[in-house]
């Protein structure tokens, strides 16, 4: 019996200091999330990207590999359902399809880089001073996650952005991107690993003699992924 009221004391204990522990609001959790990256020097992770267009029933769903390097390099490789890379750094995006045999240059203007997910990941931005903050939740099969709703001061490409934050790391697990014509774009991460080694040459692209090079002189004022 005294064992039984043993356990039964250190239960309650739990369930008192778990209900007196303080919710992180939607402004810590998201500063939070800007702490954390702000904190990463290199990363790998495995992403799904889903495009939703409101002249389709069913999403585009592609998946790959994202690796990043502080202060401003990122490469996602994609593997499914077609081969294709975009490459960031010095503030040229280079897209590679090798199906098409076509390598792409462009500049990307900043605005555009601070308010899409590259500027999310890579820190470029003080959410608070861009973005009104606010819960909202929504569906999700992840545990001990903190959503949040992003509406930017100034008008733009979306009317608003959804994250979803880990709240073991603080690290990003899903973003959503909601344009004022109905169109949206998600992302998922997972396996995110971050302080890891990259391969070398992993920021330079190298495209077979062959190759068609478009050099874009005009910048892009629309990210995406999916140009």
């Amino acid at each position: 019996m005294k064992r039984l009221a043993a356990v039964w004391v250190v239960v309650l204990a739990g369930v008192l200091l778990t209900a007196g522990s303080p919710a992180v609001t939607p402004e810590e959790a998201v500063a939070n999330l800007e702490k954390a990256l702000k904190a990463v020097k290199t990363l790998r992770a495995d992403f799904e990207q889903l495009h939703y267009s409101m002249s389709v029933s069913e999403p585009l769903r592609e998946k790959g590999q994202l690796l990043l390097e502080k202060p401003g390099r990122m490469r996602w490789e994609y593997t499914s359902p077609q081969d294709k890379v975009f490459l960031y750094k010095e503030g040229i995006i280079e897209m590679y399809l090798p199906e098409d045999k076509q390598l792409t240059r462009s500049r990307v203007a900043e605005e555009t880089l601070r308010s899409d997910i590259f500027g999310i990941l890579l820190g470029l931005m003080s959410f608070r001073d861009a973005y009104a903050i606010e819960a909202n939740p929504f569906p999700t099969d992840a545990a001990r996650v903190r959503q949040v709703k992003l509406t930017p001061h100034e008008e733009g490409d979306y009317s608003h952005i959804l994250l979803e934050i880990d709240e073991t790391t603080w690290l990003l697990r899903r973003a959503i991107f909601l344009e004022w014509a109905g169109s949206k774009r998600e992302f998922t991460f997972s396996r995110v690993r971050t302080g890891v080694r990259l391969p070398a040459g992993a920021f330079t692209l190298k495209v077979p003699p062959g190759t068609e090079v478009i050099d874009d002189v005009e910048p892009i004022r629309r990210l995406g992924l999916n140009l």
